[in-house]
C-alpha cells in the first residue's frame, strides 16, 4: 500500500467538497484550466460529457468528436459535480458516465496512486449523491455502454434533448481510432486537446498525428487504455477493497452508483 502524504490527501479532501458547487469551483476551474482541455461549460457550450474518473468520460469525447461532420463545443473532463449541475441548470444537453464502483475506485488508484482508498471511496459515492437531485436532466451512461455501444448512447441524447449529433458507429476502425488519440492524450498536444474540446477540426488533427507517431511512445500510456500491467496492478488493489473496516464505505458507495444509474 502507498502511503498517502498528508498534504496530498487534504487537498483531495478540498478538492471533493468544493466541486460540488458550481459557485465555488467553476470560477477556479476555469482560471486553472484556460484551455484546451479540460474544457469548462460556458456560453458557447453545446454538449457536456463527464462524470466521475475512470468512466470512460475520455473515450465518449473522442468517440463523440470523430463521429461528427463538425467539431461539437464540449465542455468536459473537470470530474466534478459542479459542472454536471451548472448544465442541468442551464439546460445544456448533458451525457453523465458512471462505472461500478470497484472498477472506477481502483482504476482511478492505479492513474493516481496518492490517493488514499477510503478518500476514493467516499468522493465516488459524494459525486453521485450530489447529482441525484439533478437525475432527470441527464442522459446517464454506465462504462460498459459508452466503450461498447456509443452510438446508441448518443441516440439516447439525441432523443432526450431534441438534438442532431451523429452516432458512433462501433466498427474495428473507428474504436481503433479513438484508442489510438487516447493513446497519445499525454502528450499534452494543444491539436489534440483542442479537438476534444472541438475547436479543432479532425482535418487538422489528422495532418498532425503523423508527427505524434513518431515522437517517442507517450508517458504512461497504460494509465489511460487497458493493459496488462494495470490489470495486474488493479488484481493486488482487490484485496484491499474487501477489507472488513470499508464495508460501509463500499456499500455506500455501490448504493449511489445503483441510485443514480
Amino acid at each position: 500500500m502507498i502511503a498517502v502524504s498528508p498534504a496530498r490527501r487534504a487537498r483531495h479532501l478540498v478538492r471533493t467538497h468544493v466541486s460540488e458547487w458550481p459557485v465555488l469551483y467553476l470560477p477556479v476551474a476555469r482560471r486553472r484550466y484556460p484551455g484546451p482541455s479540460p474544457e469548462v461549460i460556458s456560453p458557447d457550450t453545446e454538449f457536456v460529457i463527464d462524470g466521475y474518473t475512470r468512466c470512460a468520460s475520455t473515450f465518449a469525447v473522442y468517440a463523440l468528436q470523430v463521429a461528427q461532420r463538425r467539431p461539437v463545443r464540449l465542455a468536459h473532463h473537470l470530474h466534478a459535480p459542479a459542472q454536471l449541475i451548472q448544465a442541468a441548470r442551464n439546460g445544456v444537453p448533458t451525457l453523465a458516465v458512471i462505472r461500478e464502483p470497484r472498477g472506477a475506485i481502483l482504476s482511478q488508484l492505479i492513474r493516481e496512486p496518492g490517493v488514499a482508498l477510503r478518500d476514493a471511496m467516499v468522493a465516488y459515492a459524494r459525486f453521485y449523491e450530489r447529482l441525484l437531485p439533478y437525475r432527470a436532466r441527464f442522459v446517464v451512461a454506465d462504462f460498459e455502454q459508452v466503450i461498447k455501444d456509443f452510438g446508441a448512447v448518443i441516440r439516447k441524447v439525441n432523443s432526450r434533448f431534441g438534438t442532431e449529433f451523429a452516432e458512433f458507429e462501433p466498427t474495428e476502425q473507428n474504436v481503433r481510432r479513438c484508442f489510438e488519440l487516447i493513446r497519445h492524450r499525454d502528450s499534452l498536444n494543444a491539436t489534440l486537446l483542442g479537438f476534444e474540446s472541438g475547436v479543432v477540426t479532425w482535418d487538422e488533427l489528422h495532418r498532425e498525428l503523423p508527427g505524434l507517431e513518431r515522437q517517442a511512445e507517450p508517458t504512461g500510456p497504460a494509465s489511460w487504455i487497458p493493459s496488462e500491467e494495470r490489470e495486474s496492478a488493479k488484481e493486488a488493489l482487490r484485496e484491499q477493497w474487501q477489507r472488513p473496516d470499508l464495508e460501509r464505505l463500499r456499500q455506500r458507495a455501490e448504493r449511489a452508483y445503483h441510485a443514480f444509474r
